[in-house]
């Protein structure tokens, strides 16, 4: 583990930048949309409910993190809380959930792209083949390196979005909003199944605990901090789209290229281009970077492979795990351009999967956390949210389902056996 005073891992706003991009991701560039057509403007309310939400899970997240930084993230917490055989299927859901949400993610920069550069789908492929590299490539130099160029994106992407909004606010009417949920009121609770997937990230970072310069002290105020700027960011924008768009943002498949089309006319297609690669590259990055890391953990472990175990340690690059991520990212992305898997499979099966992890650390939160405290009944709140939202997720269940099959069928295989220990530090299973 690495010593707080170290020198040599994320400061405050690197930090902030890595969990930026895990939150602030190619989803609010469809997904506005897509929520419209379940609620109509009463996606708004869906919006504001999980950000709502979302604070205590951050902080509970953050909280546990800053008591046992570690790569195994929510796995760690899982096993503290439930023992080893949960750790496992928690471990499962997020790291076989990268191949579905990874390529998802990068073909929707892709087509983001594709249009603003006045491309087809083969330019909307290609786009998103080097988005989804470059999240791979970048994590290879290592997440320190990265980080650098991470803060830096994220900067101009809250630029970006900023003007967006802000070219487009003299074309709002207020009778967009009228009526104002079309489908009722218990649309909002579909909608916010879908809209878990430009939620989901404070899971990721959890896995990254360990790199970081000073845990106890930074992780709460770059959850601060990024709390601040994705609220206003999701709901100045989402605002912006239901107002300005009206009827139409239902049926927009480029929901923000049109919000940026209304003020800036011609100008808006390099804008939207570079905005849609960085919000696509963020979420890779960090997602990956989270995901490569447990997946070192978990082979450390004994329930992957050992030979994906290089690279658990602070500060080293999970090459083998990162790889064997890559493989599978790679298939999945080959079969969603052939035609084979939807988008929309892709996105339901990683936000399943991410509002069970999620879920599931929640769980663990309400034994490890003090009780009595606010964090204590915040995470309890968080906790039947999560489990109301998932139950939501309809068909896509079936994903996390059987990924928790084959955790379970993992750890009666190989948990029979005591867990080695790390000449690094502490494996994550130490019960």
């Amino acid at each position: 583990m690495s010593k707080a005073g170290s020198n040599s891992g994320l400061g405050l706003f690197r930090a902030t930048g890595i969990y930026v991009g895990a939150i602030l991701g190619s989803g609010v560039l469809v997904l506005p949309a897509i929520a419209a057509q379940v609620a109509g403007p009463a996606s708004l309310l869906a919006w504001a409910l999980l950000l709502v939400f979302c604070t205590p899970v951050a902080f509970s997240f953050a909280e546990m993190s800053s008591q046992q930084p570690d790569a195994g993230g929510i796995a760690t917490f899982v096993t503290r809380a439930f023992g080893r055989r949960s750790s496992v299927v928690a471990g499962y859901l997020f790291y076989f959930a990268i191949p579905f949400g990874a390529p998802a993610t990068a073909v929707i920069g892709g087509d983001y792209i594709a249009h603003a550069l006045g491309g087809g789908r083969e330019t909307a492929l290609i786009a998103a083949g080097l988005i989804l590299a470059a999240g791979f490539v970048s994590n290879a130099v290592g997440i320190r390196v990265s980080s650098r160029l991470q803060l830096g994106l994220m900067v101009l992407l809250v630029a970006l979005l900023a003007l967006a909004v802000g070219v487009a606010a003299p074309y709002s009417k207020t009778e967009n909003f009228v009526p104002f949920a079309p489908h009722g009121y218990l649309a909002v609770g579909g909608a916010a199944s879908l809209l878990f997937f430009c939620f989901a990230g404070w899971e990721a970072v959890t896995h990254l605990a360990g790199e970081f310069r000073n845990p106890g002290r930074d992780l709460k105020r770059a959850t601060w901090l990024t709390l601040v700027v994705v609220g206003v960011i999701y709901i100045g924008l989402v605002a912006a789209c239901v107002a300005v768009l009206g009827p139409g943002l239902a049926g927009s498949s480029v929901p923000v290229a049109e919000l940026l089309a209304k003020g800036l006319g011609p100008a808006a297609a390099p804008v939207t281009a570079v905005a849609a690669a960085v919000l696509t590259f963020g979420p890779l990055n960090t997602f990956v970077a989270g995901a490569s890391k447990l997946g070192a953990r978990l082979a450390s472990d004994g329930v992957l492979p050992r030979a994906l175990a290089r690279g658990v340690g602070p500060g080293e690059v999970p090459s083998a795990s990162l790889a064997a991520l890559g493989v599978m990212a790679a298939i999945s992305f080959a079969l969603a351009a052939a035609g084979l898997l939807s988008m929309e499979f892709q996105i339901g099966a990683a936000s399943a999967c991410f509002t069970a992890v999620t879920a599931f650390g929640l769980a663990a939160g309400v034994v490890l956390l003090r009780r009595g405290t606010a964090a204590w009944y915040g995470v309890i709140v968080a906790t039947v949210v999560m489990l109301v939202v998932l139950v939501f997720s309809g068909w896509a269940l079936l994903v996390p389902a059987g990924l928790g099959v084959a955790a379970l069928f993992a750890g009666r295989l190989f948990l029979k056996s005591p867990v080695p220990q790390l000449s690094h530090g502490r494996s994550v299973v130490n019960s």
